[in-house]
C-alpha cells in the first residue's frame, strides 16, 4: 500500500487536484487543465510523466485511452486519510440540525427518522439511521383467518401502534384453535414487552403442554415468532431498525449511463437490510467517524458506493446506533464528515436526557 510519505511535493500536489476536481466535476483531468491551476509552474510534459507514476502506483487511472485520469479507490483513500482538508459545520447546518433533533417532543424513533431526512438534505445524498429497536408494552394480539394455510397476525401496543403479519398455519387447523390462541396469548401479553412476553410464554408452554393441543402451541409459537422476526435478543445487531431516506437524490447527479447502473444496484443493495445492519454493527465498534470507499464495503463494493457512518450513544456512553449517509465515492468528504460526526453527537444528547422515549 503506498503512503503518503512516499510521495514528494510535486506528486502530492498533483494527486491532491486530480481528486478535488474529479469529486467536483466527476470527470478526468487532464495535463494541461494542471498546468494552469497548480500553485507550481510545471510542462504538461512533466505533468503527464508525473501521472504516468501515479497511475503505476495504482493510485490514478485512465478511464479512456486519450483522457485525463482519474483517482482509484485507493487514490481517494489515500487523498482522504491524508491530504483532505475538512470543513466544518456550519452555523445555519447546525442550527438546523439542533432544531430537528434537539427541539423535538416527539418520541426517539421519530426524531431519528427526521434526522435522517435531514442528513440527506443537507449532504445531498442517502442519509440512514440504524436504530435500536424501543419496545412497547403489548395491548392485543389476535390472529384472522385468511384462507386454510394463511392468518393474519395482529398486535396491537399500548402506546396505540398496530402491526400486521402473515403467517403460515399448520396443517388440519381449527378454527377454534384460533380462538384459543388468541385468548390464550391476550391473557398473558397485556403489559409486557415482546422479550418479556416471547420469553414468558415460553416458559408457560413448557409448563403446560398438556393443556393445549398441538395445532394450538404451533399457532402461538408461530404467531409469537414470526413477530419477534430474526431479534433473537436485544443484543443481537439484528435487533434494530434501519431508516433509510434519500435515494433519489442519488439520481441527482449522474454523468453518464455507468453511473446510473451503479446507483439502480446500490438501490438493490439496500433493500438487503440484514447485510446493512450487520455492516453498521461492526462500525459500530470504532470511536468517531468512519468512512469506507468502494470495495473496502463489501456489501457496496459492486455499486461503486461509499459510506460515512458514526456511531451515537446513550447516556451510559454504550453504542446504541449507527447513522451515516450513503453516495457515490466522489461524495463531498470534506463537507459531509463533520456533518455525520456533528448529527452522531446531537443524537446522543437527546439520548443523554432521555430521549422522550415514551413518546410523552
Amino acid at each position: 500500500m503506498v503512503a503518503l510519505k512516499d510521495l514528494n511535493d510535486r506528486s502530492r500536489e498533483i494527486l491532491r487536484h486530480v481528486v478535488e476536481n474529479y469529486l467536483d466535476t466527476g470527470g478526468p483531468v487532464g495535463s494541461r487543465y494542471l498546468s494552469q491551476h497548480l500553485p507550481m509552474a510545471l510542462s504538461s510534459a512533466s505533468i503527464r510523466s508525473v501521472m504516468s507514476d501515479l497511475e503505476a502506483l495504482g493510485l490514478l487511472f485512465s478511464p479512456h485511452t486519450s483522457a485525463g485520469r482519474v483517482p482509484t479507490e485507493v487514490g481517494l483513500r489515500l487523498f482522504v486519510d491524508g491530504l483532505l482538508e475538512i470543513g466544518d459545520v456550519s452555523l445555519d447546518e447546525r442550527r438546523t440540525i439542533e432544531r430537528q433533533v434537539l427541539g423535538s417532543n416527539r418520541n426517539v424513533e421519530d426524531v431519528l427518522d427526521e434526522a435522517t431526512r435531514m442528513l440527506s438534505g443537507l449532504s445531498q445524498a442517502a442519509g440512514f439511521v440504524v436504530a435500536p429497536k424501543f419496545e412497547a408494552a403489548l395491548k392485543h394480539i389476535e390472529f384472522v383467518p385468511v384462507d386454510a394455510k394463511r392468518a393474519l397476525v395482529v398486535i396491537v401496543t399500548e402506546g396505540g401502534d398496530v402491526e400486521n403479519r402473515m403467517i403460515d398455519l399448520p396443517s388440519g387447523l381449527t378454527p377454534s384453535a384460533l380462538s384459543e390462541a388468541t385468548n390464550y396469548l391476550n391473557a398473558r401479553l397485556r403489559g409486557r414487552t415482546l422479550d418479556e412476553s416471547r420469553d414468558y410464554i415460553a416458559r408457560e408452554i413448557e409448563g403446560r403442554k398438556a393443556e393445549l393441543n398441538d395445532l394450538t402451541q404451533k399457532v402461538i409459537e408461530a404467531g409469537l415468532a414470526t413477530w419477534a422476526g430474526a431479534q433473537i435478543s436485544s443484543d443481537d445487531p439484528l435487533a434494530k431498525s434501519l431508516i433509510v431516506h434519500g435515494r433519489s437524490r442519488l439520481l441527482e447527479d449522474v454523468h453518464a449511463m455507468d453511473d446510473l447502473e451503479r446507483i439502480r444496484m446500490l438501490f438493490d443493495e439496500l433493500e438487503n437490510k440484514r447485510d446493512l445492519i450487520q455492516l453498521l454493527g461492526l462500525a459500530a465498534t470504532a470511536d468517531g467517524v468512519r468512512i469506507f470507499i468502494g470495495s473496502e464495503n463489501k456489501l457496496f463494493s459492486l455499486s461503486g458506493s461509499s459510506l460515512i457512518i458514526s456511531p451515537y450513544m446513550d447516556a451510559r456512553q454504550r453504542v446504541v446506533g449507527v447513522l451515516g449517509v450513503i453516495g457515490p465515492t466522489r461524495i463531498n468528504y470534506a463537507r459531509i464528515i463533520p456533518m455525520v460526526d456533528y448529527t452522531a453527537k446531537i443524537v446522543g444528547r437527546l439520548l443523554e436526557r432521555g430521549g422522550n422515549q415514551d413518546g410523552r
